[in-house]
């Protein structure tokens, strides 16, 4: 054994070496005869003897031992694995052990890195910004990350087990096939394209997709990876911008008018055929080319040179006409009178780009010319007046009324939720609602108002004679009422609903930029009061538009200063009066007072997106706090709050898995509260959502019954398993027989379709007698209980009830 490499050696009865091989001197310094009889403990030292005593003393105790770590020698750090024999005696007694140590510091080090490395690896993987997936040579996946799971819409486990074929568009899969085999026969390192994908909803995504292969050391294929980007947005905006182009080529190509444009310096940029046969250039020879090279004007009668009138257009942004007799000299020198309109080209934002001259020989009319004029001016999809125009129409509104001594209006209108009906029934069904939507205004406005449409589902009207403010009021009912009505072929029901905001000219503003952005401040305070519906402009909306700002910047702030805190209010059995329940709502304190009520603060949150941070910390303090009252022995259901922002959040679902997951909380503790609303206009999507969180475990209510849809027949549709009555019936209930009635057919066919019932607001004796008798189950407001802090809801479920 002298010489092996590996430290040897044998320990009798009192840990004493009795043997020690020759590898003690090179490994450690030690003469291996010197160490005979002395302690192990003395001879390696407290802290090595310490690492392997566990295993020491299962060998001293009969069994065969193992050991695996660090040792050191002085200040130099090795590790090691050893294997310790018991040493029996004749009478089966353990007298010593036999110990055989290698050292694997290197391997050791090899797998740490091996380790760091591949942690590194998945973790850049798993939370990569673009999703990322690893595939079988064979097709099947092999991993997949959250931004792919996202883009999809499938959960990890779902997608693990699918191959390429199932998700990919099927006129897809040949190109993406014969790429593939090509990176497996070596002929190329890696492949990019374009390609579509079915979402788990059956909806087409575009993706661009970049793979290359992993191979082992030997050459053999391992895996593809990719690299993959929802490409879905631009392929839209692509599409869309085709389909202009398309038009205006088609248009360009096919009116009798001869079309030359030009960028804002006045180089030409395209030329229509009919314009290369009145001056002799082709489109490509004039291109780059000034204006007044390829466009050369003089006067008919005195025979001198006139200016370029586009010049005059893009100068002051205006339309320029030719005035009098004018010629157009060709390329090679002969005139043909002609007819000129000049406008110049504006973007979406109203900046000048370029310029239009669109012309014609004198015999003909102008009416192609002033309908290229028009394209550039007016919305393609409904024709109205685009955004760019609206200035100067407003303008010149203003002036009319201010020289007339007259009031002038604006009305600023703006579809409500109208991304729903996108979402719902596709952009194409879209388009035609506001095509619809544009008519019906249209036919609605008596005399010379302007209509124009100013962006996405909003638009604007100018009313430049107003005797009073009362009629524009009556014009803003008649158009919330015409146009919610509106009717589109393949639609069975369209279901619009409309905000207006009313600024009047002088009272609120006298320049026409002010009038509008305070229209538009009225129609945001529509907004805030719950939408639908139309609101005049008053100075008191600039205080509150500045408190919401204040209200936003502070809310900003107020998570990671730990201002924000939760509330219980009790839920009590209607009959024992035993608290059942809970209802966890956000409160906002600092230095020992409230800063701002919810009313004021969970509005701004909504509209700044803010909801979204907010919601899912008061999901998982609400989880962790119904958790801790389970541990103290009282399992009490929480209920939560959820916005219709959270709700519809593609990764709703997965934050509230991971809560319960982190929290330990059993599912059926927890209570979601959703809107009617919500529930009710959601669509497939919604129902499908609502499904997967009822068989998490999860209770479902409806909170403020009554007040929305108000149609039970809806709730056999939805794994609804509560419903809270609003608090404005409970409110009225020995007042007002009506509502008492109401109150009490709701309750009962609620009853009929087995729901919990909850009444909230519950203030008087009477009103809980009431509700008790309907067959209410469980009872909420300040007769039972105010929201209070955690500690003091704790209290109140130790007392009797």
């Amino acid at each position: 054994m002298r010489g092996a490499p590996v430290l040897l050696a044998y320990l009798d009865a009192d840990q004493r070496f009795g043997y020690a091989n020759e590898t003690h001197r090179s490994w450690l310094g030690l003469d291996p005869q010197a160490v005979l009889g002395l302690r192990l403990i003395d001879v390696v030292g407290q802290r090595n003897y310490q690492s392997a005593a566990p295993a020491l003393e299962k060998a001293y105790g009969g069994q065969m031992a193992s050991f695996e770590g660090e040792l050191y020698n002085g200040n130099e750090r090795r590790y090691a694995h050893g294997n310790f024999q018991p040493d029996f005696d004749t009478n089966g007694h353990v007298r010593g052990v036999f110990t055989a140590l290698v050292d694997i510091t290197e391997r050791h080090t090899l797998q740490l890195q091996l380790y760091e490395s591949e942690q590194r690896f998945f973790g850049a993987f798993q939370h990569a910004a673009i999703g990322m997936a690893l595939t079988h040579p064979d097709g099947h996946f092999l991993r997949v990350n959250a931004a792919v799971c996202q883009m999809l819409g499938y959960c990890e486990e779902e997608l693990l087990a699918l191959d390429i074929t199932a998700i990919t568009y099927p006129d897809d899969m040949a190109a993406d096939t014969e790429l593939m085999a090509q990176l497996l026969a070596g002929r190329r390192e890696s492949y990019q394209m374009e390609k579509r994908n079915f979402h788990k909803d059956g909806r087409v995504v575009y993706i661009q997709l970049s793979v290359s292969l992993v191979r082992d050391e030997h050459g053999n294929p391992l895996y593809f990876v990719s690299q993959v980007q929802d490409i879905s947005q631009r392929k839209a905006f692509e599409e869309a911008l085709h389909r202009e182009r398309e038009l205006a080529e088609v248009t360009l190509r096919s009116i009798g008018d001869a079309v030359i444009t030009t960028d804002p310096q006045l180089c030409i940029t395209s030329l229509n055929p009919i314009a290369e046969a009145m001056t002799g250039w082709t489109s490509d020879e004039a291109q780059g080319r000034p204006i007044e090279e390829i466009f050369q004007l003089f006067d008919a009668q005195h025979g001198h040179r006139i200016a370029n009138p586009l010049r005059a257009a893009i100068e002051h942004n205006t339309i320029v006409d030719l005035a009098g007799k004018t010629l157009l000299r060709h390329r090679h020198g002969f005139d043909t009178p002609v007819e000129d309109s000049s406008a110049p080209i504006h973007d979406h934002a109203g900046n000048v780009i370029g310029g239009v001259l669109v012309f014609h020989d004198i015999s003909e009319t102008r009416a192609l010319a002033l309908k290229m004029i028009h394209l550039t001016q007016h919305d393609t999809l409904t024709g109205l007046p685009n955004r760019s125009q609206l200035n100067g129409h407003l303008a010149q509104a203003l002036a009319t009324a201010n020289r007339r001594q007259q009031r002038a209006a604006l009305l600023f209108i703006d579809i409500d939720n109208f991304k729903q009906t996108n979402e719902l029934h596709g952009h194409s069904t879209g388009d035609r609602v506001l095509r619809a939507f544009a008519e019906q205004l249209h036919r609605c406005l008596p005399g010379d108002e302007l209509l124009s449409r100013y962006g996405g589902d909003e638009f604007v009207v100018v009313l430049p004679h107003l005797e009073s403010v009362g009629e524009a009021a009556s014009l803003c009912q008649i158009l919330i009422n015409q146009c919610e009505q509106i009717h589109v072929d393949g639609l069975a029901e369209v279901g619009l609903r409309i905000s207006i905001g009313i600024s009047v000219y002088p009272d609120d503003a006298t320049e026409a930029e002010d009038l509008l952005q305070h229209a538009e401040t009225a129609l945001v305070a529509v907004k805030a009061q719950g939408q639908h519906g139309y609101r005049f402009f008053t100075a008191s909306m600039n205080e509150r538009a500045q408190a919401r700002r204040r209200i936003e910047a502070a809310l900003r702030q107020a998570l990671p200063q730990h201002e924000l805190s939760l509330h219980y209010q009790p839920k009590v059995d209607a009959q024992s009066g035993r608290v059942v329940g809970a209802e966890a709502l956000l409160r906002w304190h600092a230095n020992g007072r409230e800063l701002y009520k919810p009313d004021q603060f969970i509005p701004v949150a909504e509209d700044s997106g803010l909801i979204l941070p907010i919601g899912a910390w008061v999901l998982r303090q609400a989880c962790k706090q119904a958790q801790l009252w389970r541990l103290r022995g009282h399992s009490i259901p929480v209920s939560v709050n959820v916005s219709p922002l959270q709700f519809q959040h593609a990764d709703f679902y997965s934050w509230l898995d991971d809560v319960l997951n982190e929290t330990g909380l059993d599912a059926d503790l927890l209570e979601l509260e959703l809107t009617e609303r919500m529930v009710m206009s959601g669509g497939d999507a919604t129902t499908g959502l609502l499904r997967r969180i009822k068989q998490r475990g999860v209770r479902l209510s409806l909170d403020d019954f009554g007040t929305g849809y108000c149609s039970l027949s809806y709730l056999k549709h939805f794994p609804i398993d509560a419903l809270k009555i609003d608090r404005v019936f409970v409110h009225d209930l020995i007042s007002d027989r009506d509502t008492a009635t109401i109150t009490s057919a709701i309750i009962a066919m609620a009853r009929s379709l087995n729901k919990t019932v909850i009444a909230e607001g519950v203030e008087t004796r009477e009103q809980g007698a009431f509700l008790r008798h309907a067959g209410c189950t469980q009872l909420q407001g300040f007769l039972f209980g105010a929201p209070m802090p955690a500690a003091e809801f704790q209290q109140r479920l130790i007392e009797p009830a």
